[in-house]
């Protein structure tokens, strides 16, 4: 929105020239999301306990947590107001990327909204059936997946599937591309879903996830980085660049409440949307297969799960791990929380970096 009203004025006010770089207005973005958040998350702390919309424990979770029943929830909130928010301000509202990764992230929301709703309505960890979460995030992905080939047809985006490490291996998917897209993008939020568990954990790991993908929008949009690292150029996809730091600025918001011990959690509402955002922007930019890398600790997390139930119904009861998702079995292994959440954060950078070093190695 400002850019529409801004630059146009450049002739007159040559400041305002510096509206037209992706640089410029993704830290406007990413600085936007921070101060909504600091100034927005006291008054939506203060309002949730006002109207007794604390966290629902799980009985089968560690008995440590059970200190943490009635501390405000449904944070995810503030994390939408305080992404979306500066993405309308600062970027070219044009751009049809933009508006699929929005609207992308607020429909995950929505559906992790239902799920936190029911849960405080009910006073127990159950909201949405599996099979209703489950489905709701299908036909959301389905959507996204159509309007990318829609677009596909119209020459704005291609269904060429990019596999890191490799220039030339770049098949093209066609029709098919539909069932990845939805699988990547409901496989991605459900792992950052699962990784919403301990203090501050979920939302550090995808500031840094969320860093990673800011370069990456920005060097898949860029003509001349583009060309030499040797990845599929969109020029469009540039933009998304903008979202991605209004995403990383609303998260370092989001930290400052959240960090142990957090006064506010970000629920459903949050976890979903935030991995519908990443998830989202991957397929966008061309980079799906690089979330094994960039997100190494969200897919550890949901590999802990789907490993500990297979394994548990095929031996009739044994388990891998203590507890899943994999940070509850190292909390149980005598790990204090913090040092948790440190080593992981830690484990998310190293993986970040990993990613961007493959852009080079091809």
């Amino acid at each position: 929105m400002l850019y529409h009203l801004l630059f146009p004025l450049h002739d007159r006010f040559s400041a305002l020239n510096v509206v037209q770089y992706i640089t410029f207005r993704t830290a406007a973005a990413s600085l936007s999301a921070f101060a909504i958040s600091l100034v927005c998350g006291p008054i939506l702390i203060r309002k949730l306990r006002e109207f007794q919309i604390g966290q629902v424990i799980r009985l089968e979770g560690p008995q440590s947590h059970k200190t943490k029943a009635g501390t405000p929830t449904m944070g995810g909130l503030l994390i939408l107001v305080a992404a979306l928010t500066p993405t309308l301000l600062w970027a070219k509202l044009d751009n049809p990327y933009i508006w699929i990764a929005m609207l992308s992230t607020t429909l995950f929301g929505a559906v992790g909204f239902a799920d936190d709703y029911l849960k405080l309505t009910r006073r127990n960890h159950h909201g949405l059936r599996p099979r209703y979460k489950m489905g709701w995030q299908i036909v959301v992905a389905t959507a996204v997946g159509l309007v990318l080939l829609y677009l596909a047809q119209s020459g704005a985006y291609n269904t060429r599937l990019i596999f890191p490490f490799f220039k030339r291996l770049i098949p093209e998917l066609g029709w098919w591309y539909l069932p990845f897209a939805v699988f990547m993008l409901v496989s991605i939020t459900n792992a950052v879903n699962f990784t919403d568990g301990l203090d501050g954990l979920a939302i550090s790991t995808f500031a840094i996830a969320a860093a990673a993908y800011t370069a990456l929008a920005y060097v898949t949009g860029h003509r001349m980085l583009a060309d030499y690292l040797l990845i599929v150029r969109f020029p469009q996809s540039g933009e998304l660049t903008v979202f991605c730091g209004a995403l990383v600025g609303a998260s370092l918001g989001f930290l400052w409440f959240n960090s142990y011990p957090a006064e506010i959690f970000m629920g459903d509402v949050g976890s979903l949307a935030l991995g519908a955002a990443l998830g989202t922007v991957a397929i966008l930019i061309k980079q799906e297969l690089l979330f094994g890398i960039v997100g190494g600790v969200f897919v550890a997390e949901a590999l802990s799960v789907l490993l500990q139930i297979s394994y548990f119904k095929a031996t009739g009861g044994k388990r891998i791990f203590r507890m899943a998702p994999l940070h509850h079995h190292f909390e149980l292994s005598g790990w204090s929380e913090p040092k948790v959440i440190t080593r992981f954060v830690i484990a998310a950078i190293l993986c970040a970096l990993m990613s961007l070093t493959t852009l080079k190695l091809r």
